[in-house]
């Protein structure tokens, strides 16, 4: 795909790169300022940065920022907090109060499997720091 992109469009490319590059900069720098200038953990970090991003997709403000910044707002875990948020208001449009049970499985379900297997796999393989 990349081959085939002509010369004028290279540059489109690379601005959404530099984008996503500082986008997702921007989120890690602000969440490592956090962590140094408060008295809260990583998991503190960690779970509000999940909660902004669901409370975001729940107000219909991360899909606009998702569109601009592309994998540097879709990487980082506010994502996925947008992606549980998505995946529970599709659910709930087509199955009613039961899509908040099984919205959260639908999008995220592969990401979480995949973290859960290769995390064990990982676990086993590798030697514990003592």
């Amino acid at each position: 795909m990349l081959l085939h992109l002509k010369r004028n469009e290279w540059g489109g490319l690379f601005i959404q790169y530099l984008i996503a590059f500082l986008v997702g900069g921007i989120i890690c720098a602000g969440s490592q300022i956090v962590l140094e200038y408060t008295k809260l953990t990583s998991a503190h970090v960690l779970v509000g940065l999940v909660v902004l991003g669901a409370v975001l997709s729940g107000l219909g403000l991360y899909e606009p920022f998702l569109n601009f910044a592309g994998a540097g707002a879709l990487i980082p875990v506010s994502g996925f907090g947008s992606s549980i948020t998505s995946g529970m208001i599709s659910e709930v449009r087509r199955l009613g109060w039961e899509g908040l049970f099984t919205g959260a499985f639908e999008i995220t379900g592969l990401g979480t499997a995949a973290a859960v297997i290769f995390g064990s796999v990982i676990a086993l393989l590798c030697k514990p720091k003592k």
